[in-house]
């Protein structure tokens, strides 16, 4: 076997040992420990210092990023054209609606256009949705939008779990 910071043959003791006994050769290997520990460190620290919003920001980029592969090959749920750059539209807003920001009826695949320059073009996405998921669901869904919603960091973390999962299966 070849050491990994010299490159000269040795015999290793162990099967998992990389490095030789030379002094730099073992140095390396401390730093190589060390830079790895730093790493999981840093990891660690950053994600005790997110809060609610930081894991909320990353839910929501998530779950949209499931929304456009779910919805990928439908048209704009507004306008009926096929989108140039693809959103994943609120039809009730994250906002103000916390109960059905990950709500799969309440969110569907929009044009930038409708979405972002004309304010989520509702009245065209009421049509929509409704041929979409139909009269009843949207009813439901309207029931929904007007609970008051909390999110805890814990359920936070099983959305992003979930959706995660589910973009790794569609791709």
């Amino acid at each position: 076997m070849r050491c990994k910071n010299c490159k000269e043959k040795f015999e290793p003791i162990s099967f998992n040992q990389k490095f030789c006994f030379k002094d730099e050769c073992f140095k390396a290997f401390v730093e190589e420990i060390k830079e790895k520990t730093w790493k999981e460190t840093k990891t660690r620290m950053k994600t005790d210092l997110k809060t609610t919003q930081d894991w909320l920001k990353e839910a929501q980029t998530v779950f949209n990023r499931f929304i456009r592969l779910r919805d990928n090959g439908l048209w704009c749920i507004s306008c009926g054209l096929p989108p140039k750059k693809k959103n994943a539209g609120h039809y009730f807003s994250s906002g103000g609606h916390s109960n059905v920001r990950f709500d799969e009826d309440n969110v569907h695949l929009q044009c930038e256009a409708c979405n972002t320059y004309l304010s989520g073009n509702l009245l065209n996405y009421q049509i929509g949705i409704e041929k979409r998921i139909g009269a009843e669901k949207l009813i439901e869904l309207q029931g929904r939008a007007h609970l008051e919603k909390r999110w805890t960091v814990e359920e936070i973390k099983e959305i992003i779990k979930k959706y995660k999962e589910l973009v790794r299966d569609m791709k």
